[in-house]
């Protein structure tokens, strides 16, 4: 599929799942989106390989740089450690409640759920996730499914890097598709 001309932002610390920051990032790139790293500081940006410290990734933008309305969607890739230090960050929150707002592509995936619950997006809506937040998701107010991908009006979620290309294959299928416009807050 195609999506040149979409532009993506992919919203990660220190602490993010290696595959789950760059197999979306590689997918979309492929398919011809241009893809930014937003993050809090700028330099680079250290992610969890599975059991150690993995690869340093470079931040294209930080928050301050970044606006919703430069975006297509945004892509919230997991580890335990990212969505527990994002969701502690108002200006992160806030970027993707803006994107939200704008009914734009949210993509989560393994613990990024977290994120959509601190917003209030989970409230509602069908979604998926790593097996041990599925609780904070269900209190959370959302119907958690145990499936590969789980998408509600654009908003797009899996539960681990085994489901890595569907969940890219999904994104680029919803962002080809647009903005969701009769989406609502639960």
């Amino acid at each position: 599929m195609d999506i040149n001309g979409k532009k993506i932002a992919i919203l990660a610390t220190n602490g993010f799942e290696q595959s789950e920051l760059e197999v979306p990032r590689d997918r979309l790139k492929q398919a011809g989106a241009t893809v930014d790293i937003i993050s809090i500081a700028p330099g680079e940006i250290k992610g969890w390989d599975q059991k150690d410290w993995g690869r340093p990734v470079k931040v294209d933008k930080t928050l301050d740089q970044a606006a919703a309305s430069d975006y297509d969607a945004i892509v919230l890739p997991g580890g335990q450690i990212n969505p527990d230090l994002l969701r502690l960050e108002p200006k992160a929150l806030k970027f993707i409640e803006d994107m939200f707002a704008a009914k734009k592509i949210v993509a989560a995936v393994c613990h990024a759920p977290w994120l959509l619950i601190e917003t209030g997006i989970a409230k509602g809506r069908k979604m998926t996730s790593y097996k041990s937040i599925k609780t904070d998701v269900v209190n959370a107010g959302a119907q958690w499914q145990d499936a590969e991908v789980v998408v509600d009006q654009g908003v797009i979620t899996s539960r681990n890097p085994g489901d890595l290309e569907a969940f890219s294959a999904k994104i680029i299928e919803e962002v080809k598709e647009g903005r969701h416009l009769q989406r609502s807050a639960a």
